[in-house]
């Protein structure tokens, strides 16, 4: 009887064992199957979404904050944005704020809660520039907390660095996905005076030192070199010397797509096409402001530039780019001061959702003053319109200025 329950049991065993090793056949075949799908479907096309400053002025800085809860809020920036910045792979902004810890103060010297960059999070903004004229503003301290903030946030972030070890490590900033491999380098004009601190590292830009960062991005087998500068002159439209001067040393060198920040208002985008990519290059010299308290008129608003790369046969190109208009909306809601950035081309027909037809005016000169420029001086890089008849974003070609 023992015996004959002992020989069920062994074949009891075998007959389980052999139906789960069968059932993780299969459930390992359909999931390589499954997994390769979505690998074949996505392999090969990357789309960037870049915007501009985000700022963090006193009066942002108290809307935010919550009495009852003793907490900040900033998802109210984002409300009516989601579905753009979560639509691209990597959406790219400048934090031109510290995480420094308190006191969080505005101008001149910023020092924003850390909820500010995990809304960013968020929402989607999921790489952040550091180099600018503020981040050295709360000293060493600052600098390494930012970093250290951001890190524990899991926000890709490069241009300042806790130490000559940690920029060698990690820079340039690679960002890979689909089977495209970028590098982002940032660099910024300066720092407001105030001296770099020992031991921490700031890019600031420096000719000798970019083309270094270039020569290694090259040697890590990158796809595409895109270069973040904090550069030219504040709340001028047009590109300066410099800024040209320094473009055109990047591409000449092998950079392909650059981004600028810091005026605070919008400047020009041009994109050059090559068949053979040799000499494709696109630029965005300023985006403008993504979000601040300035108010006055041509900042109170900025751009954001989205491009797709689509790599076949080892060749990897721009494919698609345009940006799209953004305002930010400062009204008072419930009481409270409040801050949105809307995507205007949804907005602009829509007097009645603003609190009083002043804003809305506001709004329409920001769109007035950016169109008239972009329609005049981008090359190839038109805006994303909203479609309502079927809820979605599409290219307008009403470029004055079209390279081909």
């Amino acid at each position: 009887m023992s015996n004959f329950l002992s020989s069920n049991h062994i074949f009891g065993n075998i007959v389980i064992r052999t139906i789960l090793v069968i059932y993780l056949l299969i459930s390992f075949s359909i999931r390589v199957f499954c997994q390769s799908d979505i690998d074949d479907s996505t392999s090969g096309r990357l789309t960037f979404l870049f915007v501009g400053d985000i700022l963090g002025h006193d009066t942002q800085i108290n809307a935010a904050y919550n009495a009852s809860e003793d907490s900040y809020n900033y998802d109210e920036y984002f409300e009516y944005l989601k579905p753009v910045i979560r639509d691209a792979d990597f959406t790219i902004a400048n934090l031109e704020v510290t995480l420094g810890g308190e006191p969080y103060k505005g101008y001149p010297k910023f020092s924003s809660p850390d909820e500010l960059a995990a809304d960013c999070r968020n929402a989607g903004i999921n790489v952040l520039v550091t180099a600018n004229n503020h981040c050295c503003d709360r000293g060493k301290k600052g600098i390494i907390r930012t970093i250290n903030a951001l890190d524990l946030m899991d926000i890709s972030h490069t241009g300042t660095f806790k130490d000559t070890s940690d920029r060698i490590l990690n820079y340039p900033l690679i960002l890979e996905k689909n089977g495209i491999k970028v590098a982002l380098l940032n660099y910024t004009y300066g720092t407001n005076g105030i001296p770099v601190p020992s031991g921490v590292v700031v890019n600031l830009i420096n000719k000798q030192r970019i083309e270094k960062d270039i020569f290694d991005s090259k040697k890590k087998k990158v796809d595409k070199i895109i270069v973040f500068f904090h550069w030219g002159k504040e709340y001028k439209s047009t590109p300066d010397d410099k800024q040209i001067d320094l473009a055109e040393f990047c591409f000449s060198r092998g950079v392909d797509i650059v981004i600028g920040s810091h005026p605070h208002v919008v400047q020009k985008m041009e994109w050059f096409k090559e068949g053979d990519n040799s000499g494709e290059r696109l630029i965005a010299w300023s985006l403008g402001n993504f979000v601040s308290n300035q108010r006055k008129s041509k900042t109170d608003g900025g751009a954001l530039i989205k491009f797709t790369l689509s790599k076949r046969d080892n060749l990897t190109q721009i494919t698609e780019t345009g940006y799209y208009l953004t305002w930010v909306y400062k009204t008072i809601l419930k009481n409270k001061t409040c801050f949105q950035i809307l995507p205007v081309s949804q907005f602009e027909y829509k007097p009645d959702f603003f609190l009083s037809k002043a804003y809305f005016d506001k709004m329409q000169i920001f769109i007035h003053e950016s169109r008239e420029l972009f329609s005049k001086q981008n090359i190839n890089v038109p805006e994303y319109i909203y479609d309502t008849k079927d809820n979605s974003w599409k290219l307008t070609y009403n470029l004055v200025n079209p390279e081909n």
